[in-house]
């Protein structure tokens, strides 16, 4: 069954990664997927949460996720007016973990990352295009702390990508745009890092059961663009990591 965009069953989308996007963030990225966009920034702040000074820890990294009212076909209003809806929630809090996974928090001290990611433009994979954007924008603004002398050396413990995968009609498919998500009978969301190690594996059957075969395929699949992403990670960060 031919994809709506011509693509294999392999193949992602166009991706495109502009690191320094919004030059008043200590670390910033703009990742394209295909026609999903989202600008990622990261931001220094030198306190912590008062949560994580109970703790006695050091170092915290957070996340917030906002779609713009017309990033999609129709408006949806702001959620501003009201706090974050349920699945604004779900996606910050899985941004932040999947970022935390490769960031050896105490060697920031007592400061905090602000990640925001904005989606300017939604067509399918925006959570995902979030966490890898988020990763380029996380490294700059470590290297700028590092430059600045307020941190002895890099803390990042590896990459971090997320991808979709999702099974239309009875096609295992890679990179899922909206109008696939839309119809897919298995839709899920791959988190990992470079190393092969999994932050969340998000799997649901809109349609049918999946047997163990299938999962193993689709995450078979789903390292396909994992690795395509690390790539271009390593690419643009030149020398970074």
């Amino acid at each position: 069954m031919p994809r709506v965009d011509g693509r294999g069953s392999n193949q992602m989308r166009p991706v495109k990664l502009t690191r320094g996007f919004m030059p008043n963030a200590e670390g910033s990225c703009l990742i394209e997927m295909g026609n999903t966009r989202v600008i990622c920034t990261a931001s220094v702040e030198d306190k912590l949460p008062p949560f994580r000074k109970l703790e006695g820890e050091l170092g915290w990294l957070t996340a917030e996720y906002s779609m713009l009212p017309r990033s999609t076909t129709s408006r949806s209003p702001r959620e501003n007016r009201s706090g974050p809806g349920g699945r604004t929630m779900e996606i910050q809090r899985l941004i932040g973990r999947s970022l935390r996974a490769v960031v050896e928090l105490p060697v920031l001290g007592e400061r905090t990352i602000w990640v925001d990611c904005d989606v300017l433009q939604a067509d399918g994979g925006t959570r995902c295009a979030a966490i890898t954007g988020s990763f380029v924008a996380v490294a700059e603004a470590c290297r700028y702390l590092v430059n600045q002398r307020h941190i002895a050396r890099m803390p990042l413990l590896g990459q971090i990508a997320a991808i979709s995968v999702g099974v239309v009609g009875s096609d295992e498919l890679l990179d899922l745009c909206y109008e696939e998500d839309h119809r897919c009978m298995v839709d899920m969301n791959v988190v990992a890092t470079d190393r092969g190690k999994y932050v969340e594996v998000q799997g649901t059957a809109e349609g049918a059961p999946y047997d163990r075969n299938r999962l193993n395929r689709l995450l078979d699949l789903a390292q396909i663009g994992m690795d395509a992403l690390f790539k271009q990670q390593k690419s643009v960060l030149e020398g970074m990591l």
